[in-house]
C-alpha cells in the first residue's frame, strides 16, 4: 500500500509520540504483573478459581468502560487533561487494591482500577489518530501493538521475581509506583494534541450522535467486532493460561512467567511484522492471517483439551493463536480509526471497550470446570475465533476504494 505523501516534522518532535507509547503500559500491566500469584492470592482470600479470576474480569470491564467514557470526554475537552485524572485516579486505585481485605473488595478496586486505566489506552490511540495519517498511522499502531507485547512481557516476568520477595498486595503497590512514574512524565512532557478548534461540541446530544454514526459504518463495525471477538480469546487466555500451565502442567510461577513471555514475545514480533505488511502489502490480507492464526492456535487448545497432549503441544498453540490476535491489531485498528478523525476519541473508545469488555465476559468462562481441565480454555476460544472469522466476513471483509482521509492537521513520519 502506498504511503501517504512526507509531511515536515510537526513541532511536538518524538518525546510525546514516544509518551504516547508508552501509555499503551496501562492495560498489559495491570492484567498482567499479578497473573504469576493469582494462585496464591486465591488460597489467601479463600475464594473459589472462579471467583478469583473475577478479579481479572472487573479489571477487562473496567478498562472497557473507562475508555468508553474518557474517549468521548477527550474529543470535548482535550487529551491532556482527560489523562491526567484518569493517572491520579489510577495510582489511588491500585493503593486501594494493595489493601483489599477480601476477595469482593479487590473485586470491586479492580473494576476502579480498570476505569481509571482505561483512559490512558483510549488517548494513546486517539492521539495517535491525531498526529498521523496513512502510513506512519498504520506503523503507529504496529508500534503500539508491539509495546503492549513488551508490556505483557515484562509484566509476567516481574511478578514472577517480585514474588520471590513480596505477595500479591506487593505488586498493586508496585502498580501504584508506575503509575506515578507515568504522572511525572505527563507532567513534564504531553502537549495537548487536540486544539479547540478541532473538539466537539454539543454535549451528550452529540455523543450520540457520534456513536450512531460509528455504528452505521459497516468497516468499522465488523472490525470492532472481530476485534473484540479475537481478544475474547484473547484474555481468556489470560485467565485460564496460569491454572493451566501452573495446576495442570505444574510449572512454578517463574516458569509460568517465562513460558507467558514466550507468548507475549510472539505478539510483539508479530505485532511488528503485521504492521509493516499491513503497510507495505494489503490491510485487509494481513488481517485474514492473523484470524486463520488465531484458528490454528484455537484448534490446538481444543484438541488438547479433549485428548492429553504434551506441554509443549499447549505452548505452541498458545503461541500461535496470541501472535495472530497481534497480527490482526494494525491493521483492524487502522480500519477502524482511519476515516474517523474527527472522532477519534469516541471511535477508538467503542474499539477499546469492546474488546476489553468482550474479553471481561469471556474469562470467567474458562474456569466453569475448575483448575483442573484445559477443555473450557479450548471452547471459548474457537468459539471467540469462529465469531469473528464470520463478523469479519459479514461486514468487514469489503475493503473502499480510499482507507485513509489526511490527518486534519500535522502530520509526520512515524
Amino acid at each position: 500500500m502506498s504511503d501517504s505523501p512526507k509531511a515536515p516534522q510537526h513541532p511536538f518532535g518524538r518525546v510525546l509520540p514516544a509518551l504516547l507509547l508508552l501509555l499503551t503500559v496501562f492495560g498489559p500491566i495491570s492484567m498482567d504483573l499479578y497473573l504469576p500469584v493469582l494462585p496464591a492470592l486465591t488460597l489467601e482470600l479463600g475464594a473459589a478459581t472462579s471467583v478469583a479470576q473475577l478479579t481479572v474480569t472487573a479489571c477487562l470491564v473496567g478498562l472497557a468502560a473507562g475508555q468508553l467514557i474518557a474517549g468521548p470526554a477527550s474529543d470535548r475537552f482535550g487529551r491532556r487533561g482527560v489523562l491526567l485524572v484518569g493517572v491520579v485516579a489510577y495510582i489511588v486505585t491500585s493503593t486501594l487494591c494493595a489493601m483489599s481485605p477480601t476477595v469482593g473488595t479487590l473485586i470491586v478496586a479492580r473494576l476502579v482500577q480498570g476505569l481509571a486505566g482505561g483512559v490512558g489506552i483510549v488517548i494513546a490511540q486517539a492521539a495517535g489518530r491525531d498526529l498521523y495519517s496513512g502510513g506512519p498511522l498504520i506503523r503507529y499502531y504496529g508500534r503500539l501493538t508491539v509495546l503492549g507485547g513488551l508490556a505483557a512481557i515484562v509484566g509476567p516476568l516481574l511478578g514472577g521475581q517480585l514474588a520471590t520477595v513480596t505477595d500479591w498486595r506487593g505488586l498493586f503497590l508496585f502498580l501504584a509506583g508506575v503509575g506515578v512514574l507515568i504522572l511525572l512524565a505527563v507532567l513534564a512532557l504531553f502537549r495537548e494534541t487536540l486544539p479547540l478548534e478541532r473538539r466537539t461540541r454539543g454535549g451528550f446530544a452529540q455523543t450520540r450522535r457520534d456513536f450512531r454514526m460509528l455504528l452505521s459504518d459497516r468497516v468499522f463495525l465488523g472490525t470492532v467486532l472481530l476485534q473484540g471477538l479475537l481478544y475474547a480469546a484473547l484474555f481468556a487466555y489470560l485467565a485460564g493460561a496460569t491454572f493451566v500451565l501452573q495446576g495442570i502442567y505444574g510449572l512454578t510461577p517463574q516458569e509460568y512467567a517465562l513460558a507467558f513471555g514466550l507468548n507475549s514475545a510472539g505478539f510483539m514480533l508479530f505485532g511488528y511484522l503485521a504492521g509493516r505488511a499491513a503497510e507495505r502489502w494489503s490491510l485487509h490480507g494481513t488481517l485474514l492471517i492473523g484470524i486463520l492464526m488465531c484458528l490454528l492456535g484455537a484448534l490446538g487448545l481444543l484438541a488438547a483439551g479433549v485428548f492429553p497432549m504434551p506441554l509443549g503441544v499447549v505452548i505452541v498453540a498458545l503461541f500461535v493463536m496470541v501472535s495472530g490476535v497481534a497480527v490482526t491489531s494494525p491493521p483492524a485498528t487502522t480500519l477502524a480509526l482511519a476515516e474517523h478523525p474527527a472522532t477519534a476519541g469516541t471511535a477508538s473508545s467503542l474499539l477499546g471497550m469492546v474488546r476489553f469488555g468482550f474479553g471481561g465476559v469471556s474469562a470467567p468462562l474458562v474456569g466453569i470446570a475448575g483448575a483442573a481441565s484445559i477443555l473450557p480454555l479450548g471452547i471459548v476460544t474457537v468459539v471467540c475465533v469462529a465469531l469473528a472469522g464470520a463478523a469479519y466476513a459479514a461486514l468487514a471483509a469489503r475493503p473502499k476504494a480510499s482507507p485513509f482521509i489526511p490527518a486534519p492537521a500535522l502530520s509526520a513520519d512515524a
